[in-house]
């Protein structure tokens, strides 16, 4: 069997990081010597890391192996180097509860390498941390209390949008601009963008009135309205409008002006 078609079957998503081993341990080749659309690297970015195995994932921070690939003499590309470590550890969990020094009893794998496979497993732990203790907002008056202190001291308009899935649970949140909106049309596309870009089933604009007073303009109706009808063409929820004065705040839907403004 050609060394090429020990590599091909990597691509066929039913088949496990084990069965991998066994056709890879009879004979090593280099990753860049591989298909492009093999090879885990180029795979990620032309289908998304949700479809990478482990060992693929683990490849890609390992980026070489291990050995010089000259002809007779021994040697693990880097996809080969991730099973053997998955392996010896029992998988990610075990790999992840390796301490510093054992990893660095593993051939090939020096501090930089260790330091990478380290950073990975931290920093998902922090987007899981992250998700677990994302703010909810179930009232007009927790979004204005959660955004009241960014808007202390402030001498000028910022209209931030904040973009929230199903449970009414933060994704994420984007400063729009600074200043007195006057174009209503370019926050709307802005914020639909950045909606898209994270996957919300909702939005919530939220503006502060450095005056104090909370009360609605009319720039901040246009803006609202353009917003609702523009949500409404990609299927999104805008949740609510929230103005932040100084020891107060207005809510669009708690007033019921919503539906005033649907209707104008």
């Amino acid at each position: 069997m050609k060394k090429r078609d020990l590599t091909r079957n990597r691509i066929n998503a039913s088949n496990s990081d084990a069965e991998k081993s066994q056709k890879t341990d009879a004979c090593s080749e280099r990753i860049k010597t591989w298909p492009t659309k093999e090879r885990p690297r180029e795979r990620l970015l032309a289908d998304g890391a949700e479809k990478l195995t482990d060992a693929d994932l683990l490849a890609i921070i390992l980026r070489v192996g291990l050995g010089t690939f000259k002809e007779g003499v021994p040697g693990k590309n880097a996809y080969e180097s991730a099973l053997s470590i998955l392996r010896d550890f029992r998988g990610l969990r075990g790999l992840d509860r390796a301490r510093t020094n054992e990893l660095l009893k593993v051939p090939g794998l020096g501090p930089a390498k260790v330091a990478q496979i380290k950073a990975a497993f931290e920093l998902g732990k922090r987007v899981v941390a992250g998700k677990l203790t994302a703010p909810s907002f179930e009232s007009s008056k927790a979004v204005a209390d959660h955004f009241h202190p960014r808007f202390t001291g402030q001498r000028q308009e910022i209209v931030i949008a904040v973009f929230l899935n199903g449970q009414n649970q933060c994704l994420g949140e984007k400063e729009i601009t600074e200043g007195t909106p006057t174009q209503a049309t370019v926050y709307v596309r802005r914020i639909l963008e950045e909606a898209l870009h994270e996957s919300a089933a909702a939005v919530v604009l939220i503006h502060n009135h450095p005056s104090g007073n909370p009360e609605p303009s009319a720039a901040d109706d246009d803006t609202t309205r353009n917003l609702l009808r523009a949500c409404k063409l990609v299927g999104l929820v805008l949740l609510d409008h929230v103005i932040v004065g100084e020891s107060d705040h207005y809510s669009y839907a708690d007033s019921g002006r919503f539906e005033e403004l649907e209707h104008e």
